[in-house]
This record gives C-alpha cells, structure tokens and sequence, in this order.
C-alpha cells in the first residue's frame, strides 16, 4: 500500500510479520498506548486496571506472535513509513473484546448477534509520536478492511469519535480512530449511540 502521489510511502503488514521491538518502538516507553498495550478492550475495566504493564505487554505479545510469519493467526498490523514502524491498529473478530461486548457502544438501537465471530472490528489506533497527521491511521484502516475480508469475515465495524472543530480530545478517547478515517476506508455509518460515538461498517 502506499500514500498518494509524491507523498512518503506508507505500507501496512500483519503485526507477525514484524519484530517485537519494531511493534513496541510504535507503543513507546511512555503514555497512553505504551501503558495500555492495547489490551484494555480486551481484559474489560477491571481485569486490566489490576494488570501490570509487564502483564500486558505479554498478552500483546501473545496476540500478536510477533516475529513469526508463518503464523496462521495475529490480532493486528503495523504501518511503516519509508521503513520506520509508525503505527498499529488492532483488528480481529468481534468476539476478542470483552470491554466492547459489554459497552453499550456497538448495541444501542441495532439487534445484533454478540457472539457472531464472522463480524470483525478495528478497535485501537497507534500512531507513533512524531509521526502524525500524515496518513498513518487512514493507511491502516484501509488495510484492516482487505486484512478481515481475506480471513473470511462477513463484515467489520468501527466505532470511531466524532471531533468537532475546535474540541479538545484525549487520547484515550482518539484511539478508536475519528469518523473521517473509517469513512475514507469505505465504511459506513449505521447508527449513532451518541452525538459523539458512531458505529460504522463494511459488510462483504
């Protein structure tokens, strides 16, 4: 995959298929991401608040099997940018996270079945310190579309902030990626949970 005309190249690979120290040289040493190892949708609030850091990073290692391409299965992918690691994106089947089985995020308003594992979801944005605003996470999520459709699955949802001009977002809030991303991926609105959370789908 690669960014527009002129534009520095960005290509997109499963997250087994790079090193663990490529994968944690996106996360960091210090903030949000490098805190929550991408595992707090997946433990739930209570699980992953009583979990070292340490204990996280290993389940993301675990989940990922980064360093073995051979491997059948991973739970994300990582962007690079001219060769440097840039940014990841969590993305497996639906079933995987806990925290969103039990949010009211994903459900409100629709009849779906939580236990579909056929119904895949982009979860989680990284996009490396000093490398933002230049495409990383619309790469990505491009990526995850073509990534969950070749695995079979029927359909992949995200459920992205909506940030209004001048709205002040924290992290922990734009890490499920904004609006504009997932519409530029070719995703849909289906409903609105609230005036700041969307849900939004590719069904194939």
């Amino acid at each position: 995959m690669t960014g527009e005309a002129g534009a520095p190249e960005i290509t997109v690979v499963p997250a087994n298929e790079v090193t663990w120290e490529q994968l944690q040289t996106v996360f960091g040493k210090r903030g949000g991401a490098a805190q929550c190892q991408c595992q707090r949708t997946k433990l739930g609030d209570g699980q992953w608040w009583h979990m070292s850091v340490e204990a996280r990073a290993q389940l993301l290692r675990e989940d990922t099997d980064c360093g073995h391409p051979e491997a059948e299965q991973t739970s994300g992918l990582v962007a690079f940018l001219d060769g440097e690691p840039v940014g990841w994106c969590a993305v497996e089947p639906r079933t995987a996270y806990r925290r969103l089985l039990n949010s009211r995020v994903p459900w409100a308003g629709r009849y779906e079945d939580k236990t579909d594992d056929s119904v895949w979801t982009v979860a989680c944005f990284v996009t490396r310190a000093g490398f933002r605003r230049r495409g990383v996470s619309r790469a990505l999520a491009r990526a995850a579309v073509t990534f969950a459709r070749e695995r079979g699955a029927q359909a992949i949802e995200g459920y992205p902030i909506i940030v209004r001009p001048g709205e002040d977002v924290a992290w922990g809030e734009l890490n499920v990626g904004s609006y504009g991303v997932f519409e530029a991926a070719g995703f849909t609105e289906v409903s609105r949970p609230s005036h700041r959370r969307a849900v939004m789908r590719v069904d194939f």
